[in-house]
């Protein structure tokens, strides 16, 4: 196993950006079920248009994006839905060694090299790096754990975002 420090850089190119009503960290909800019925759009760059094609035969998508406004990690956080601190690998928190974040949205439709979408937890001007099919033969298993979430998913919908992961 390498080291850190003889693991070659990754580098990624957005494929574009999305835009939504959250301008700020702040008071946005920490997963798409709190942002039931928000819409948002991808501008997807005119190089990647063409992998846009029969998109819109899909309800949803996962939305894979750069958490730009992250800076730093943390090993070990108190995520948003707890009081107890957790290993990061354990959380859904943004302040991670990539900072990459995972949403399941909803897609509205495609217009151009527009992506519409719907159920947007993501802030204004995040870089997104890409866009999958989200199908639910692939896609949805029967989790037998969810580890420290069991008593706290159902709080998801309701909780925003604070100052924590700044």
């Amino acid at each position: 196993m390498k080291t850190l420090a003889e693991a070659p850089d990754i580098a990624y190119r957005p494929i574009g950006i999305l835009r939504s009503p959250f301008r700020d960290i702040q008071g946005m909800p920490i997963q798409p079920v709190g942002a039931i019925g928000v819409a948002g759009r991808v501008e997807v760059h005119a190089d990647f248009a063409g992998g846009l094609r029969d998109l819109e035969g899909f309800s949803h998508v996962f939305l894979l994006y750069h958490l730009h406004r992250v800076t730093g990690y943390d090993l070990v956080v108190r995520p948003f839905l707890d009081n107890a601190d957790h290993g990061i690998f354990a959380t859904r928190s943004p302040k991670r060694p990539n900072p990459i974040g995972l949403s399941v949205l909803e897609l509205a439709g495609v217009d151009g090299t527009t992506v519409h979408l719907r159920n947007v937890d993501v802030l204004d001007g995040t870089p997104v790096l890409d866009i999958k099919p989200y199908v639910p033969h692939f896609d949805v298993w029967q989790a037998g754990r969810v580890g420290w979430f069991a008593a706290k998913a159902e709080n998801a919908g309701t909780y925003v975002s604070d100052d924590r992961f700044r």
